[in-house]
Parts: C-alpha cells; structure tokens; sequence
C-alpha cells in the first residue's frame, strides 16, 4: 500500500503549486499540503509541503535537483 511523503517544502501556497506543476507535467502526481499554516506557528517557520506517493519519492527529488523556479 502506497503512502504520502514529502518530497519539497516551500515557505509559500505559489512555490509549492508552480513544483507540483513541474512534477505533474513529468507524470508524477503530487499534491500540496499546509497551504493555510504557510508562516509562523510557535515561533517556527512551517512551510508548504508538496507530497507524492513513497514510490514516486526518488523521481520527485531527481526532478527537484532540475527544477529551476
């Protein structure tokens, strides 16, 4: 049974949706998390996360290393 992961975490919604474009164009479905606690929770920086499935983990990176935003 497949799981989420994290494959990046960004500070804003818009740079986490503008990778989760570039993997999809690149048949890896993603989705992005915490769009809503982008920001300070307890002094903290929380982040937007972009997850994929556990098997498409090591493609999702590969593509992050070529990702230019």
């Amino acid at each position: 049974m497949s799981g989420l992961v994290e494959a990046a975490r960004f500070n804003w919604p818009y740079q986490a949706e503008l990778f989760r474009l570039f993997l999809e164009d690149r048949g890896v479905s993603a989705i992005v998390f915490d769009t809503q606690s982008a920001g300070y929770a307890d002094g903290a920086m929380v982040g937007v996360r972009v997850m994929v499935l556990d098997e498409d983990l090591a493609e999702a990176k590969r593509l992050f290393g070529e990702y230019d935003a």
